[in-house]
């Protein structure tokens, strides 16, 4: 599992970082940091990633191919 972030978009609501803090987290100016950008979710996480996925309000995270 792969997933796009559309930093843009990103509010910095955290409610990623909450549903999965192993794959997301946010910066001190609540910048969306995303520690698998470019590669594979590891299988162990991706339950908690798709969760996270789900959960964002304004839809800045989606789940690719």
């Amino acid at each position: 599992m792969k997933i796009s972030v559309d930093y843009p978009r990103c509010e910095g609501h955290g409610l990623c970082a909450a549903q999965a803090p192993e794959v997301f987290s946010l910066d001190g100016d609540a910048e969306l940091i995303y520690r698998f950008d470019g590669a594979e979710v590891p299988v162990d996480l991706v339950t908690a990633a798709r969760t996270a996925v789900d959960s964002c309000p304004v839809a800045a995270l989606r789940e690719i191919s």
